[in-house]
């Protein structure tokens, strides 16, 4: 389902890194820790985080304990933190535009696009790290940027429609 709130979108964006070359299923299983590892993905709050906070994170044995990837999401709620626009605009802005047809196996879905590849280099020109084309684009499909349900999944439809509800607060351009 479409996620347009800036702490939403970072949470998914975390989860994302960390989940690289590992299960979706890890990950999961550990959300709750993460989430209190992390302040509740709280963008400033992470954003201000320090070597004692990296210290702890790196012996919390309830999350992925692995330095980089660690370092990268509180560059990354520096960085959202630092924005002259919302996390949720400027990722939003990326959203494909049109109809796609709907993926009939996970053979058909792609692991990254032209959409995913502008805005992993869009973050890192604003100081993400660990957000490549591939996480860029699974972050996307995360958040419903993306509606990557096979045909005849009975939440596509809901989530198509969703994807094109403005957001809260959003107004179109003239309107």
């Amino acid at each position: 389902m479409p996620v347009r709130d800036d702490r939403g979108l970072y949470e998914r964006m975390v989860l994302e890194g960390f989940q690289s070359g590992l299960s979706w299923l890890t990950i999961l299983r550990k959300r709750d820790n993460f989430r209190a590892a992390f302040a509740n993905f709280e963008i400033e709050a992470v954003a201000g985080f320090g070597d004692r906070d990296v210290a702890r994170l790196l012996a919390d044995a309830g999350i992925v304990r692995h330095r980089g990837k660690i370092e990268a999401a509180i560059a990354n709620a520096r960085a959202a933190a630092a924005l002259d626009t919302s996390l949720s605009e400027l990722i939003w802005s990326f959203a494909p535009t049109g109809r796609r047809r709907a993926p009939r196996s996970l053979d058909d879905l792609p692991t990254l696009t032209p959409e995913s590849t502008a805005l992993a280099k869009e973050l890192k020109k604003r100081g993400f790290r660990f957000v490549g084309p591939t996480t860029a684009y699974a972050t996307m499909q995360a958040c419903g940027l993306v509606n990557d349900h096979l045909a005849g999944c009975w939440v596509r439809a809901e989530v198509e429609r969703a994807r094109r509800e403005p957001a809260p607060g959003y107004s179109q351009p003239g309107g």
